[in-house]
């Protein structure tokens, strides 16, 4: 039997590899199996008709069919959530078609199998907790809405995402206003081409709820990350935001980096000015796809972001797209051993414990909001905004209670 491959979908799925048949020759019919082709030598017998062969052999094949040996047999793919790193033959199951079983009902079976093993492997137990309650959902907004940094001066923490064109940046933004508002918003621009659409730094003053004014946090969106510099946002230009150089809607280009001359420049950037925490976003349906040089590009960043004192946090976008059961009911998110595993591989991809990363859902075609789609978000916003208070703690001179969070 040749040797399978293993393939996974666009949606995380593992693929069947070709079925490969193992037919009985005519030497082992004989030593093995003398019954495996019952009633075949009077089918073949002088005068007796094609048709009436063939019946012959399916009704005689039919009443022995259970002790029967399989003729031939296909291989299955391991269920989603298991060891990848396996031999691929530990990782199929033998699935055997006895004689007389039709090719109609053989391809029937191997999709029948395929459908099983499409379905997550769902934990009994979370492997974290999360309460999804309308009453969880109304805290986590009245906390979010009234936070302040922690730190005398600064009125809003300045948050920076970073991650590969399509990642999900852009739509973050504008699933965590559309929680504020009640309704599915795009405040930030999305685009769906294979280059970034965002080519400028832009600011968004995340509203807290009707009538409540800004919250205390601002989510920076910027141009796509790249394996290289070439086409991406370069080291130089992140580094320049981070810092509080980068003026607000400066357009990046690789050829006309951030520097002194630029229109806007900040020379002398306060606390305020600067980038307090630093999001990377990071797609679960291409977490295994993306080019091998980004995780590289990713572990640079992370050292040079790590010596200008900032935290980093991660997040897992379109988790639902990789685990069936989740895009069903989201609250299954904490369940699914598929996105546990590519919140691994996250980490490995970034060169960050999965304790910073958190999966995420972002609004995209749906015209409302749902509470627990909201609890993911603001979840994540929480978790974000830990981070950013760790930033004002080491860098305010006195730190004081004031506006802290009981984080």
């Amino acid at each position: 039997m040749q040797k399978e491959k293993s393939s996974k979908s666009s949606c995380g799925f593992s693929l069947a590899p070709p079925i490969a048949f193992s037919l009985a020759t005519k030497s082992n019919v004989k030593e093995e199996s003398p019954s495996l082709f019952p009633g075949l030598s009077k089918a073949l017998e002088p005068g007796v008709g094609v048709q009436q062969g063939l019946n012959t052999v399916a009704a005689t094949s039919s009443q022995d069919e259970a002790k029967a040996k399989p003729l031939f047999s296909f291989l299955v793919p391991a269920e989603p959530g298991e060891n990848q790193t396996m031999p691929v033959k530990k990782r199929v199951k033998k699935v055997s078609a006895k004689p007389g079983t039709g090719t109609r009902n053989l391809f029937e079976a191997r999709q029948s199998s395929l459908a099983v093993r499409g379905k997550a492997k769902m934990l009994t137990t979370p492997w974290r907790d999360v309460t999804w309650t309308e009453e969880q959902r109304t805290s986590l907004m009245e906390k979010l809405s009234s936070y302040r940094p922690c730190s005398e001066g600064v009125t809003q923490a300045r948050v920076l995402l970073l991650g590969p064109v399509g990642s999900g940046k852009s739509s973050f933004i504008s699933s965590v206003q559309s929680v504020f508002n009640g309704r599915v918003t795009n405040q930030a621009m999305v685009g769906s081409s294979s280059t970034s659409f965002t080519k400028k730094l832009q600011s968004f003053n995340i509203r807290g709820e009707k009538e409540k004014g800004p919250t205390g946090l601002v989510l920076c969106d910027s141009m796509g990350l790249a394996a290289g510099e070439t086409t991406g946002l370069a080291l130089h230009d992140i580094l320049s935001i981070i810092k509080g150089h980068a003026p607000e809607g400066h357009k990046f280009s690789p050829d006309q980096p951030v520097r002194s001359e630029t229109a806007g420049y900040v020379k002398k950037p306060s606390l305020k000015d600067k980038i307090h925490c630093v999001v990377f976003v990071v797609d679960a349906v291409k977490i295994q796809s993306y080019p091998k040089g980004l995780s590289t590009t990713f572990q640079q960043l992370r050292e040079h972001i790590s010596d200008l004192g900032v935290h980093q946090v991660a997040l897992l976008t379109h988790v639902d797209q990789v685990c069936s059961e989740t895009a069903k009911d989201i609250t299954k998110v904490y369940h699914s051993s598929v996105i546990q595993d590519t919140m691994t591989k996250a980490g490995s991809l970034l060169g960050m414990s999965t304790s910073y990363i958190v999966p995420v859902k972002n609004y995209s075609s749906e015209l409302d909001v749902d509470v627990n789609t909201d609890i993911l978000l603001l979840s994540a916003v929480d978790h974000i905004l830990q981070y950013a208070d760790l930033y004002f703690q080491d860098n305010t001179p006195q730190y004081t209670e004031l506006g802290k969070l009981d984080y």
